[in-house]
């Protein structure tokens, strides 16, 4: 944990916050804090600063917050995600996260199994778990919007041309002459499909959206480094 995250709820004053559980715990084992030590802090969506342990034991941690410089913002980037098998789900979130994508949609596609959707990870506070260690690896706060949706045409259809409204729009396809750009100036919706890749259908019903298909060489990567590569390639 390279930042303490701390939510609403926990603020028991206006610069108090009481910690207990998972962070409490690493606080002890990891930071093996002391009195008076400052700790890294950010408030969930909000800025970041620094907590002096004001009090700790077994039970809880008390910090003091200075909430005074303002967390990364996300990227201008829109990830279009195939769900991924659920043992990849949970790192793929994570990573999504920890590299700044502002809004994840987990869309069903032709080789996405069904069984995929009954996962438990894509439940509301399983989904925020893994976004939040996303953030606390990478420092800052900002949580990812999520969308989950399980008909790949009537989003397409009905909803994508909102969605990716004035941004770049492309879709990984290994099978396509043209590169993947590098060091994007705007606003991106990038479309990525499950292992094996998105089926000729939808890669055309994305195309009809405006959508360009892209590659990124002749390797055929697993979804799991496919997104961190792209994203990457396209913002650092």
């Amino acid at each position: 944990m390279n930042l303490i995250l701390l939510q609403p709820s926990d603020f028991i004053a206006s610069q108090r916050v009481r910690l207990q559980g998972r962070r409490l715990q690493h606080v002890l084992e990891v930071h093996q804090a002391e009195l008076g030590q400052r700790l890294q802090v950010g408030l969930i969506n909000g800025p970041t600063g620094l907590g002096t342990v004001l009090s700790l034991n077994h039970d809880s941690l008390e910090l003091e917050v200075e909430l005074n410089t303002p967390a990364l913002p996300p990227l201008p980037l829109t990830l279009i995600l195939a769900l991924p098998r659920p043992k990849m789900l949970k790192r793929i979130l994570q990573h999504c996260t920890s590299l700044g994508v502002q809004r994840l949609v987990l869309l069903n596609a032709y080789k996405v199994e069904k069984s995929y959707w009954q996962t438990p990870i894509l439940e509301a506070a399983s989904v925020q778990e893994q976004m939040i260690l996303g953030l606390e690896q990478a420092r800052t706060t900002f949580l990812p919007e999520v969308m989950l949706r399980k008909r790949f045409k009537p989003f397409v259809e009905d909803e994508l041309a909102t969605l990716a409204a004035d941004s770049q729009k492309l879709v990984a396809h290994p099978y396509t002459e043209h590169a993947c750009p590098a060091n994007l100036q705007q606003a991106c919706t990038l479309a990525v499909g499950p292992e094996g890749g998105f089926i000729n259908y939808e890669v055309e019903k994305l195309q009809e959206q405006g959508f360009q298909a892209v590659h990124l060489g002749p390797r055929i990567l697993r979804v799991e480094t496919a997104v961190p590569v792209l994203i990457s390639k396209l913002y650092y």
